[in-house]
């Protein structure tokens, strides 16, 4: 590994995916940072001009338990790649609802265990998520995933903030554990987004306790009217 260049090529499939999610408006964060770290890594002249420069102001990060530690990445793995198939399925689940296409995303997960280059075993476990609830809307929301999720996400936020605390990259881990805390959050931000939009372009909003659309004036008496 020490002498393997750390610059990752990529042929184009995350590219498209990505692409395809932002025409369909379906988050899926955790392939869409894994595509921008391969570009970043390609970015030589920035790293360069960036490397030496840029303060960390972190120190080494010291491991006191190498097993625990192991077994803490592993879990973060296993969550965000739970994170990355559920909003694969998403994905797909849109664009098959955009196109008409009535795909069955059970059967599809069974055919790509026999025989595709996503082969992973747990597979056969979103199969039985769509055999339980063929309209399941999350697959995270599935109680196996739910379950494995759960018992990992400690480590999961242990590995992410000592990443972060230390200076460490992690993209992918990062990325797919907000959307976690994004998901299942009973209210989010974007309140605040969907207001500075009224602000800046008079884009509307709705509220909270009551149905229609409406337009504040911000700068001006900050009057509500019904849009």
């Amino acid at each position: 590994m020490d002498v393997v260049l750390d610059q990752a090529e990529q042929k184009g499939t995350g590219r498209w995916t990505v692409q395809n999610a932002l025409d369909l408006g379906v988050p899926i964060t955790g392939i869409a940072e894994a595509t921008f770290a391969r570009a970043l890594s390609g970015s030589v002249p920035q790293r360069e001009a960036a490397r030496g420069v840029l303060p960390a102001h972190t120190t080494p990060w010291q491991i006191e338990d190498r097993d625990a530690f192991i077994e803490d990445v592993r879990l973060a793995l296993y969550a965000s790649k739970v994170v990355a198939y559920s909003q694969g399925f998403d994905q797909i689940a849109a664009a098959s609802a955009e196109f008409g296409w009535d795909i069955d995303r059970g059967a599809m997960a069974r055919i790509w265990r026999g025989g595709c280059i996503i082969r992973a075993r747990f597979l056969n476990r979103i199969t039985e998520a769509y055999e339980r609830d063929v309209n399941l809307p999350l697959l995270l929301a599935d109680e196996y995933f739910t379950g494995a999720v759960a018992n990992g996400v400690q480590a999961w936020r242990r590995v992410v903030s000592g990443a972060a605390l230390h200076g460490v990259p992690t993209p992918a881990f990062s990325s797919s554990l907000a959307y976690y805390d994004g998901v299942r959050a009973e209210r989010l931000p974007a309140a605040l987004i969907q207001a500075q939009r009224d602000f800046f372009g008079a884009h509307t909003y709705r509220r909270t306790d009551s149905g229609g659309t409406f337009h504040t004036t911000w700068s001006s008496g900050r009057a509500e009217e019904v849009a």
